[in-house]
């Protein structure tokens, strides 16, 4: 058993070869990176012989595709769409079945902040995502498509509830990577990067679609800001969260439901802060004049920002998820929730956001390496880890010491 991995020098990457180094029946885990020392770096991390460092360029199609013929099962953690396309045309063509964990569902691909992402001759973006997925069936290829947190733990959980019920109404994932209490006083905005910071603000400016009065809508992300308070795992946090779209396959794959949203978990006054910089056009890409000079104030603002989100030593983050799912079963309303509050692991250097984004990466790697999910074509995590394979995949989170709880309730 064989895994590849790209952007497996970066953070989440690295953590998913860290967990699969750990598994007896895995053979070698090549980490695909421009940069040598970097991919050296992560092989003495993980400390493994199973370790192959690919000092390569990705967008070389021809020795793409060759590397991939030596592997059994790719992992895609590129930082932006248009690597992560490109890598999963070249999987596609090349026979390699793959997860992926950009916050995108390639059947259906938004048109805001396209990053650069190529279209292939003759296709248009409205037929991309549909393109991908017949050639993918034709391939008999598997493509499962934003797994990790959120879109990943979050579809996953949801989608379980759902079967559990027999009407769902509505489906609120609440979910997000914070600093430790104690960090996010000595960073601006209240936060810590644990994710591509420049990803994240585009995350941030998109239209993103949900679901409201059982119809699909666009609207503007970072807003519609819900407070609440986590008191499950003995805490006891007041937090704050706001729409992003983190989920998008369920709006494909969750018609019937009547509400639908995903949003994403910030410490308070982190969203406040947002919308300021939101209003005062400091997010904008669009390029404006500066005294002669064409400047975006997006690129300029990440340029002073990013030095003062970057980790302290010593400092780690926390992963918080609070997901609502509301529905009928046996013609009595139900309410169904799942909280997760995920801390780094100071022992092996692994934050919070690496643990519950790259370990359920890597779990899904073994479940297609082992041939026990069987969906091909685009699939989302919502309906392909189901029925027994959920139970499995929960005890292989439980392992790893990432708990999540599930509970119902009478919703009155």
């Amino acid at each position: 058993m064989n895994v590849l991995i790209f952007g497996g020098s970066g953070k989440i990457g690295s953590a998913v070869a860290f967990d699969l180094a750990k598994d007896n029946e895995i053979k070698n885990i090549g980490i695909v990176g421009r940069n040598s020392r970097s991919l050296e770096n992560t092989k003495k991390w993980i400390g493994s012989d199973k370790i192959i460092c690919h000092v390569h360029d990705i967008l070389n199609k021809k020795e793409t595709i060759k590397l991939m013929k030596q592997y059994d099962v790719g992992v895609i953690s590129l930082p932006d769409r248009r690597t992560s396309y490109k890598i999963v045309g070249y999987a596609i063509e090349s026979g390699l079945n793959i997860v992926d964990m950009l916050e995108e569902f390639h059947r259906t691909p938004d048109q805001y902040e396209t990053e650069g992402l190529e279209l292939p001759e003759g296709v248009n973006f409205d037929e991309y995502g549909e393109w991908l997925h017949k050639r993918a069936l034709d391939s008999g290829i598997t493509f499962v498509d934003g797994m990790g947190f959120a879109p990943g733990l979050s579809n996953v959980t949801i989608g379980e509830g759902i079967r559990k019920l027999d009407e769902a109404y509505s489906a609120i994932a609440r979910v997000g990577g914070i600093p430790s209490k104690e960090a996010s006083a000595r960073h601006p905005l209240k936060y810590m990067i644990t994710w591509t910071f420049d990803h994240v603000l585009r995350e941030y400016m998109i239209k993103t679609k949900v679901i409201k009065n059982g119809k699909i809508v666009d609207i503007d992300a970072a807003t519609e800001i819900e407070k609440f308070r986590f008191t499950k795992f003995g805490k006891d946090e007041k937090l704050e969260c706001a729409i992003t779209p983190g989920m998008p396959s369920f709006i494909f794959t969750r018609t019937f439901l009547k509400e639908f949203a995903e949003k994403t978990i910030r410490w308070p006054g982190h969203w406040g802060a947002i919308q300021i910089l939101k209003e005062c056009g400091l997010l904008d890409l669009e390029e404006v004049d500066f005294k002669g000079v064409k400047i975006s104030p997006r690129e300029f603002f990440l340029s002073i920002i990013t030095p003062k989100l970057l980790p302290y030593s010593g400092e780690t983050d926390v992963c918080v998820m609070y997901n609502t799912l509301i529905g009928k079963r046996n013609g009595k309303n139900v309410k169904i929730e799942y909280f997760m509050w995920d801390e780094a692991d100071t022992k092996n250097n692994i934050s919070s956001m690496m643990r519950v984004t790259g370990f359920p990466v890597a779990i899904t790697a073994k479940l297609l390496l082992t041939g026990e999910i069987i969906e091909k074509g685009i699939v989302a995590p919502e309906d392909c880890i189901k029925g027994e394979l959920y139970k499995k995949f929960m005890d292989e989170l439980q392992k790893r010491n990432i708990n999540i709880t599930e509970v119902e309730s009478k919703e009155v």
